[in-house]
């Protein structure tokens, strides 16, 4: 009986032994650590000695995410100085480690079940280490933004939404989708991770070009033989040494935080327009940890109709929905938008509005000496008889253009020899009448050479106007709660990256 039981359990740990980690009958690395192999012929069973081998899966998941990303790597080593040179830095600079380590906690779950079920290798996790030492927030000096750090056209490419409202190249799950998609376009354009992470930091039509040269030249294409920026040249061995480090952290007297291989947050759906500070109270959590799991929003706002989706903690995201439903306290959102039907100034829109100039500049981000373009859609407090929340196509689109406001200088010009009023008002493009008017003289009036003329000159702001439209007829009023909460709002919304943790600055990004 001893003997049948042995048998039985050996048959099961066989097929437990099917589940192995690693393909390679996949290309360079291409399969995830939990891609199934399925053998050929009959199975065998397993002695005793042979149940803790590494060809058989263990039917339990590890408790450590770390754990987790070590069995999936997949990509073929570098080995080569710049590498080790690197491995020193950030061995070095534990606080820093800790850090960024610390950050990525929040998000590093998801990552890793994205390039799981996209069988893709787990050390593309680590790759936000490298470029926004994991803040959603960084913004490098070419405008990269997000912990992936998406120029905006790329972003725009891969249907990241960047508006009035929301950065989508700061969201934790629009951003990973995004970035996995053109993690894998560029591996099937090169066939090669290395390649394709040098076309991600360098872009793919450099790495293109650097390849046909070294075809022309008959000279190798792999990554180390190209000629590359600087940059390109350490983005690989800044992978591989971070790699190395959480391989086996204790070689370089390095401990990791431990990272739970559980879900941090979970997706809580929005049927409604709602204040950014009522789902934090709602939800029990502090604002900041709310914005650091949705970083792509701009406004101390939520448009259902653009954002259905917000991330809470896990064990909040049940809160949330039990004290959502309960909430009897008054309106949800404190804030809706108005599209200008026509090109007006900031102290005219903020009239009609009721709200006070400066603080409509500030929830708008408008700048001085500015005028507002028709169709832009404005930020404004939501009056009590506003019902209708904010429409799809402005929540998605909705941007704000400026123009330079026109003012006017006070200036003495010469009359030259054969002059009029006529000639004179043309030079400096202005009317007959007004200068006449400026000078106390009839439109007719003979002038002579040499005489001082006033008249007032168009002077532009020297302020670059952004580019955008969107449309919503709406009259809104104005609610004084709402207008109370400017300051804090905007003030949270303008906040940026520590310089720390930015992203250096691209040699030609995304």
């Amino acid at each position: 009986m001893k003997l049948l039981h042995v048998v039985l359990l050996s048959g099961v740990l066989a097929l437990a032994g099917c589940a192995t980690t690693g393909n390679p009958g996949l290309d360079d690395g291409m399969a995830a650590s939990n891609t199934p192999l399925y053998p050929k012929g009959p199975l065998s069973p397993l002695s005793r000695g042979n149940v803790a081998s590494s060809d058989v899966a263990s039917m339990e998941a590890p408790g450590d995410l770390w754990v987790r990303i070590r069995r999936g790597f997949a990509m073929p080593d570098l080995e080569q100085d710049l590498v080790h040179d690197r491995e020193q830095w950030y061995a070095a600079r534990p606080d820093y480690i800790q850090r960024m380590t610390e950050r990525s906690s929040k998000y590093l779950f998801h990552i890793v079940e994205e390039l799981e079920r996209r069988s893709m290798p787990t050390e593309l996790a680590l790759l936000p280490y490298i470029e926004s030492a994991f803040n959603p927030q960084a913004v490098s000096s070419a405008k990269a933004a997000g912990m992936w750090q998406f120029m905006p056209a790329t972003g725009t490419y891969f249907d990241l939404k960047q508006n009035a409202f929301r950065d989508d190249r700061r969201d934790v799950l629009a951003s990973t989708r995004a970035a996995l998609d053109y993690l894998q376009k560029l591996y099937g354009m090169f066939g090669d991770w290395h390649l394709a992470l040098a076309a991600y930091n360098w872009g793919e039509g450099s790495v293109g070009r650097a390849i046909k040269r070294n075809q022309k030249l008959g000279l190798p294409t792999g990554y180390t033989d190209l000629q590359m920026p600087a940059e390109t040249r350490m983005y690989v061995p800044k992978l591989q040494a971070v790699k190395n480090i959480v391989a086996d952290p204790d070689a370089f007297s390095t401990e990791l935080p431990l990272i739970e291989n559980h879900p941090y947050f979970q997706a809580v759906t929005l049927d409604r327009d709602i204040d950014v500070e009522l789902v934090a109270r709602l939800a029990d959590v502090e604002l900041k940890d709310f914005k650091a799991l949705n970083p792509g929003l701009h406004k101390p706002v939520i448009f259902a109709a653009g954002t259905p989706e917000i991330l809470l903690p896990w064990d909040n995201a049940k809160v949330f929905r039990r004290n959502l439903q309960a909430y009897d306290e008054g309106q949800y959102a404190s804030w809706t938008v108005w599209t200008v039907p026509s090109t007006i100034s900031v102290a005219e829109a903020a009239q009609r509005v009721g709200l006070g100039e400066s603080a409509l500049r500030s929830i708008n981000n408008i700048p001085p000496r500015m005028l507002i373009k028709a169709g832009s859609a404005l930020m404004v407090p939501r009056g009590a008889n506003v019902q209708a929340d904010v429409a799809s196509h402005v929540a998605d689109n909705g941007q704000i253009a400026l123009a330079p406001e026109i003012t006017t200088r006070r200036t003495t010009v010469k009359v030259r020899k054969r002059d009029t009023l006529t000639s004179v008002a043309g030079r400096y493009g202005v009317s007959v009448s007004s200068l006449a008017e400026w000078n106390r003289l009839k439109t007719n009036a003979p002038l002579r050479a040499g005489q001082s003329l006033v008249a007032y000159l168009p002077v532009r702001a020297n302020t670059r106007p952004s580019v955008a439209v969107a449309r919503r007829p709406a009259k809104v009023q104005a609610s004084a709660p709402a207008a109370r909460k400017v300051a804090t709002a905007s003030s949270a919304s303008a906040r940026k990256a520590s310089p720390t943790a930015r992203a250096p600055a691209k040699v030609k990004r995304r």
